[in-house]
């Protein structure tokens, strides 16, 4: 079969691997189409998963199946691609994408390819049913929307709340949206005109162009007629976005931090946590039940993700990837 295997920064080769078999419970999906994540980009600049196939936002149909579950050969579904245990003390906690068994299980070898293994955990717990009125590169926001919620849940969203999202990109939209089907007020900034524009478009109640950190905090609380923002979601990579995270966010109020940024010294000034009583928290990953939640959304016509794709062949995933970090595009959907 054919893959798409991580050569060096930046790039991918197309290469011929084995197809994997069902040697023991689970199925093989033959893939219809993967969506590229920002992830799937991080884990590519880093060099760390050199000869290796990534991809996780699936979408295929079952060619093999030996399991328990309702499922049937010729099945169209989506997935993502890993099981938490559900009894260890981070499951207990809630903390699913921190239990070991969680990072260890994966997909096989990873969705930029032809052909995926997956295992009857999967099938139970993170495999749906496509939804007919959904097109293909609409199903596969279901994991990237599922870790939206996951984050909006973290930072205990409630109705009325004040919600500002920093970073416009895919993640930052479908974030705004999910905040406001937990009835927040969001508002959203980002330097590019045509994602402040998609932000309109999906129904942001505001939306600034970040010029300044001072510029962009005044509008904001000027527009909202409030002191900041009860909840800032930190969806950009850009360092800048610390201190503006930290000029919008209200006294008493919490930040949370869904991207990475490539300095890891970089980080929010202690006393600013300390003497204002900010929280701080990440989020990462999803729950399985956020997967059925988010896929209900999208089904539902409660999230809008047209005009957020592209589409690319395998062949052509190269150029996605340059697309992506050059902003020429918003999100790609990788057509196997």
């Amino acid at each position: 079969m054919r893959a798409a295997v991580v050569k060096n920064l930046k790039e991918f080769d197309i290469k011929d691997l084995q197809k994997p078999t069902l040697k023991d419970m689970g199925a093989i999906i033959k893939i219809i189409g993967c969506g590229l994540c920002g992830s799937d980009i991080v884990k590519l600049l880093h060099g760390s998963h050199i000869n290796k196939v990534l991809g996780h936002e699936v979408l295929g149909t079952i060619e093999e199946i030996n399991s328990t579950t309702s499922f049937k050969k010729g099945d169209k579904v989506v997935l993502a691609h890993h099981i938490p245990c559900f009894n260890c003390d981070y499951c207990r906690k809630h903390n699913y994408s921190m239990c070991e068994k969680f990072k260890k299980t994966n997909i096989t070898p990873g969705g930029f390819a032809e052909y995926i293994y997956i295992t009857e955990d999967h099938l139970k717990n993170t495999v749906f049913h496509a939804p007919q009125n959904l097109n293909d590169s609409t199903s596969v926001f279901m994991e990237p929307l599922a870790c939206c919620l996951r984050a909006i849940k973290r930072a205990n969203t409630e109705k009325n709340d004040n919600v500002m999202v920093i970073g416009l990109g895919s993640i930052g939209l479908l974030m705004g949206q999910a905040a406001k089907c937990y009835g927040a007020k969001v508002s959203g900034c980002d330097i590019l005109d045509e994602r402040i524009a998609l932000a309109q478009k999906v129904g942001f109640d505001n939306v600034f162009k970040s010029d300044s950190d001072e510029k962009t905090s005044s509008e904001f609380k000027s527009k909202t007629k409030k002191t900041g923002a009860d909840i800032v979601f930190l969806t950009s990579g850009s360092k800048s976005s610390l201190s503006l995270a930290l000029k919008c966010v209200r006294n008493g109020g919490v930040i949370l931090v869904f991207a990475s940024i490539s300095d890891d010294n970089l980080g929010f000034a202690n006393n600013q946590i300390y003497y204002r009583e900010l929280t701080v928290l990440g989020s990462y990953s999803p729950a399985c039940s956020d997967l059925e939640e988010a896929l209900t959304l999208l089904k539902d016509g409660k999230i809008n993700v047209n005009g957020f794709t592209k589409e690319y062949s395998l062949d052509n995933i190269n150029n996605a990837i340059s697309d992506t970090l050059n902003k020429k595009i918003l999100k790609a959907y990788i057509k196997i």
